[in-house]
């Protein structure tokens, strides 16, 4: 029976902007994928990033260019050999699990071997770059929350986390500078992000220029984020990052992120499961892969930034991400709507 696809831009208003050292988002556009076959339908979700050169058309050409292949009965096999990692893949690869585990009247936790139903996850809550009087005041509202995310520059970063740290003591913290820092931060921030017990230090570098990590012992264990897609770039990884940030949209999909995974912990890597500003379709594929791969620390809060998300999706409460509701995405006995 013939596949059949559908494919749409949504825009998603954010409930307040989103600031990084990139710039600020307001509005989260993103590409959504449908596969239907019969009565059932998968669905998959990405974010074309322009970090990475995607663009919401591009993406769209991209999955348009595997139409035929698709209606034709092309599995996520084939879509690993026919497209680059990146968005596109990505909300193909998704939807072809989602409706693969749909036409088997399976669900996706039993797909991946994993024990029982979806457990909650203590997600990182993203504070975002600002003054350090302003993120201070963010930070307050967070600070009976098991973890939080801190954007940085390079305009104040010693002040920006000191002022974070006072006012929330007790959280986990990740600091991403999103590749602004130099190497001279990197070393001479060392005591400092020790001293504010950080959790991780997120992709200080720009990637392609991170070299220097090559034999650096940091005081706290530094992620790769932008530097690592897929599991053929852990090779060239320099030896200072002990963690790799993985996200669906940089892998194309959770198939590839899967690999991913499997191979960073090979390697003695510790994984953090990461995503872009969302809605709860791209997060529901990532919360499974947070529990697959045992990642030391998650960072899904996408669709909280959302002034509203799409019906049915994740709920957070007191700092833990629940999953959505059954049938949602993932396969299951219900309907998504």
């Amino acid at each position: 029976m013939p596949r059949r696809l559908t494919v749409r831009t949504e825009s998603f208003r954010l409930a307040r902007p989103f600031r990084i050292s990139r710039g600020t988002k307001q509005v989260a556009e993103v590409v959504t994928v449908e596969l239907a076959e019969g009565d059932a339908t998968g669905r998959g979700e990405c974010v074309p990033y322009p970090r990475y050169g995607e663009t919401v058309e591009g993406t769209i050409a991209a999955i348009e260019a595997q139409r035929a292949a698709l209606s034709a009965g092309a599995g996520r096999g084939e879509m690993l050999a026919a497209m680059p990692a990146g968005a596109a893949r990505n909300a193909i690869d998704c939807a072809l699990w989602d409706l693969e585990l749909r036409l088997a009247g399976s669900e996706i936790g039993a797909a991946l071997g994993l024990p029982g139903p979806a457990a909650p996850v203590a997600t990182a809550l993203t504070i975002g770059l600002d003054t350090p009087e302003r993120m201070g005041a963010a930070a307050r509202a967070l600070a009976d929350v098991p973890l939080i995310k801190v954007k940085v520059d390079r305009s104040d970063p010693a002040a920006q986390l000191r002022a974070v740290r006072a006012a929330a003591p007790a959280p986990r913290m990740i600091v991403d500078p999103n590749e602004s820092w130099t190497m001279d931060e990197v070393a001479g921030l060392q005591d400092l992000l020790a001293g504010l017990r950080i959790d991780c230090l997120e992709q200080p570098l720009p990637a392609g220029e991170d070299q220097g990590l090559r034999g650096f012992a940091s005081a706290v264990p530094i992620a790769a984020d932008e530097s690592i897609h897929v599991a053929a770039d852990l090779p060239a990884l320099p030896d200072g990052y002990a963690v790799v940030n993985i996200k669906l949209d940089k892998a194309g999909g959770l198939t590839a992120a899967l690999e991913l995974a499997r191979a960073a912990r090979a390697r003695g890597l510790a994984v953090m499961t990461g995503c872009m500003i969302c809605s709860s379709l791209s997060i529901a594929p990532g919360m499974a892969l947070a529990t697959a791969a045992d990642s030391v620390l998650v960072d899904l809060d996408g669709p909280l930034w959302l002034a509203q998300d799409r019906p049915g999706g994740v709920v957070w409460h007191g700092g833990l991400l629940h999953a959505p509701r059954p049938g949602f995405w993932g396969g299951g006995p219900a309907a998504p709507g």
